[in-house]
């Protein structure tokens, strides 16, 4: 219910890295929902398998890696199975079933929230990428339709509180490469966003409370340069917390212990009160934690 304090993880790309670990890591943190924002690995299966057995209320979006055999004309020539006879982007879907949020809704009403997906399979940009595979799959042509989809599963969510989930990000975050979805590749800079997702933010505004957009796709780590990392938090006029999740690798080998991060998230009150990344080790204990976002009551608590 709303007023009660929510604890949500948000999970960043994968890129195959997903143990048993981490489901005992979430369970150790107390986490009340995971948001998964995609890119489990190319058309990985079983890491989706695996994910979907998570005892903790979950959502999941799709990204363009889970559809890199099959979205475009390239990706099919590379791909190492036979499409007439498998299709492992129906797989996956069947094993998240509901869990699945792209171009849909799942409802909380324990937690007081309903999570919305934007469109899944993004590749970001404004150039309307994989035409056949949106039609044959959603019957979608254009950005137009897709908001109006987006949209329609907005309306649908039961709570008033609601929590956008993409694989990329909207437009209107910036465009310099440094920015949350800005291009850091040649040629450098451009909103690399997504207009539906951005539009369909704006038309639901009126009839619903947007706390929190999460996402991943453009990695915090800059192809550009070195010397910094990319914006990953934004917020705007409305109270909207926008949150680049994507910190890959997500495991790594720190001074001899194995560590994995997920950018953790408070709901107060449906509202975002803070954000962090964190990175727990092998005992599930946080080894550090940065803090991206905390209003000012939360601060003064921290002291």
């Amino acid at each position: 219910m709303i007023g009660q304090q929510v604890s949500i993880a948000i999970v960043g790309d994968v890129h195959d890295q997903w143990e048993a670990e981490d489901r005992f890591a979430l369970e150790h943190l107390g986490i009340d929902l995971v948001l998964f924002v995609g890119d489990f690995g190319n058309e990985a299966v079983e890491v989706v398998r695996d994910i979907a057995m998570l005892d903790i209320p979950y959502a999941v979006i799709l990204g363009n890696h889970d559809a890199w055999f099959t979205a475009s004309p390239w990706g099919r020539k590379k791909s190492p199975y036979d499409h007439r006879v498998e299709d492992r982007v129906q797989q996956q879907l069947d094993l998240l079933g509901d869990a699945h949020v792209g171009y849909g809704w799942r409802d909380f009403p324990q937690l007081g929230v309903s999570v919305v997906g934007s469109r899944p399979f993004s590749w970001g940009g404004q150039d309307w990428k994989n035409p056949q595979f949106y039609h044959q799959r959603y019957g979608i042509k254009n950005f137009q339709e897709s908001t109006d989809k987006i949209v329609q599963a907005g309306r649908e969510a039961e709570s008033r509180t609601v929590l956008f989930l993409g694989h990329n990000g909207p437009f209107g975050l910036g465009d310099a490469p440094e920015d949350t979805c800005g291009r850091d590749w040649n040629p450098l800079g451009g909103d690399f966003g997504d207009p539906d997702l951005a539009d369909a933010i704006a038309q639901l505004r009126p009839q619903k409370t947007i706390p929190l957009v999460t996402f991943g796709h453009m990695h915090h780590r800059l192809r550009h340069t070195q010397t910094r990392l990319r914006t990953r938090i934004n917020t705007d006029a409305h109270g909207t917390v926008y949150l680049n999740a994507a910190s890959v690798p997500r495991v790594m080998i720190r001074h001899g212990q194995r560590l994995r991060n997920f950018s953790r998230v408070t709901l107060t009150e449906g509202q975002v009160t803070d954000a962090s990344l964190i990175w727990v080790d092998e005992e599930y204990q946080v080894a550090s934690q940065e803090t991206l976002y905390s209003t000012p009551e939360r601060v003064m608590e921290y002291g």
